[in-house]
């Protein structure tokens, strides 16, 4: 039960995220109900989104993990590595610096490199689901913004 919940957690949270790159359409809506309710819905919406991949992945850890393969000790090693640097470029998002201009997305890198850590370390199917959702929303929101006219970021 809990890795139903999990799944959909991610599906509520990674829902308006997704949303949020189809311009058009996201234009459309705000122009019909405002900004200032497009943000509350949208916050609202991910964090139950949160609290559902939260519940859904503790319920799963207490019942037990299903493990799908088992990495290396040393792996744990390489997560703490690519940990860090992610860290740095989350809050390089934020931050003025040669960090933003060189990455362009700083966020989206460290989110990527982020659930990639976490994938390397973590052999459990709960793991795999979460992880690899989050890494596969962060590499279609990269891809979009490739593709986008405007920056995709507040300014």
């Amino acid at each position: 039960m809990g890795l139903a919940i999990l799944v959909l957690g991610l599906a509520v949270f990674l829902a308006p995220h997704t949303f949020t790159a189809f311009r058009a359409a996201r234009a459309d809506l705000i122009a019909r109900v405002g900004i200032g309710p497009y943000k509350a819905v949208y916050s609202i919406v991910s964090l139950i989104g949160l609290v559902l991949i939260g519940h859904g992945f503790a319920l799963y850890r207490a019942a037990g993990p299903i493990e799908v393969w088992y990495p290396p000790i040393w792996m744990r090693h390489v997560t703490v590595a690519l940990v860090w640097p992610a860290i740095v470029c989350i809050v390089a998002a934020y931050s003025p610096g040669r960090i933003k201009t060189t990455l362009k997305h700083p966020f989206l890198v460290g989110v990527k490199l982020w659930a990639l850590a976490h994938l390397l370390s973590n052999g459990d199917l709960g793991s795999i689901v979460l992880f690899g959702a989050i890494l596969a929303w962060a590499v279609f929101d990269r891809i979009s913004l490739k593709r986008r006219t405007d920056p995709g970021g507040p300014p």
